[in-house]
């Protein structure tokens, strides 16, 4: 049996049982949808069951990421204290490498998301990448594939479980490439309610291989403890298991 990683968000994992271990799972989604909240929480989680996890942030630096998490009750100092968890915040390093790439006459616009690989820390045993978008500028869909597909192989290779973020002008452009190489993917939007009328925020499990995937939009909210599914009870899984 494969194991599993819980995301520690409950409905969720009562749903899938967890992500896959050693596997990676795309997340993508609307802003406001609840992206790096979902990407904290399940550092959290990893953090809890003893592996060791790297968040790597090209948006956020890590102090704007411990208020986030704390807001919560996530207690993401104290984790990277212990050496559980390890911030890597890319902004300054994109910074570097585009200064070296200029002063060699590079195209420093031109993405090349594979270099994250070279940032995470040899011991780490799950990863999430908040966000990919950042390292897509001018790249077609064929360099776009090429280089995610090296990015899930190697961190497959490593056995890292990883979670994977791409922001939605990047998700809407690349998603369906992104889509062949993972091994999950969840898409968080927000819709309007047909039978109510209301605004509401819904998880649409789109892929995830070996599990028992529910068929219905999980919906969910952001509430004290962070992202709060609301489907409980409900008949939500399809009979077949996902190949």
């Amino acid at each position: 049996m494969m194991e599993r990683i819980g995301t520690g968000i409950d409905g969720l994992d009562e749903a899938l049982g967890g992500f896959p271990a050693g596997r990676s799972v795309l997340i993508t989604g609307d802003a406001g949808c609840g992206k790096t909240i979902f990407g904290l929480r399940f550092a959290k989680s990893s953090c809890d069951m003893g592996y060791s996890t790297a968040y790597i942030t090209a948006e956020e630096d890590s102090y704007d990421l411990h208020v986030q998490a704390n807001s919560f009750g996530w207690n993401t100092q104290e984790l990277e204290e212990k050496g559980m968890l390890t911030f890597i915040e890319l902004t300054g390093i994109r910074a570097r490498i585009t200064e070296a790439e200029i002063s060699m006459d590079m195209d420093p616009m031109k993405g090349n998301f594979t270099k994250i690989l070279h940032d995470i820390p040899p011991e780490t045993e799950v990863v999430i990448i908040d966000s990919l978008g950042g390292y897509t500028a001018k790249l077609t869909p064929y360099d776009f594939r090429n280089q995610f597909d090296l990015l899930v192989y190697e961190l497959k290779q490593r056995g890292i479980t990883s979670v994977l973020i791409l922001d939605s002008a990047t998700s809407h452009e690349f998603n369906e490439l992104a889509l062949f190489s993972v091994y999950g993917a969840i898409k968080l939007a927000r819709r309007e309610n047909p039978y109510t009328g209301r605004r509401e925020r819904v998880m649409d499990i789109i892929k995830m291989r070996s599990t028992k995937t529910p068929t219905q939009f999980l919906s969910y909210g952001i509430g004290s403890n962070g992202i709060e599914i609301h489907n409980d009870g409900e008949d939500l899984f399809e009979e077949e298991i996902e190949d």
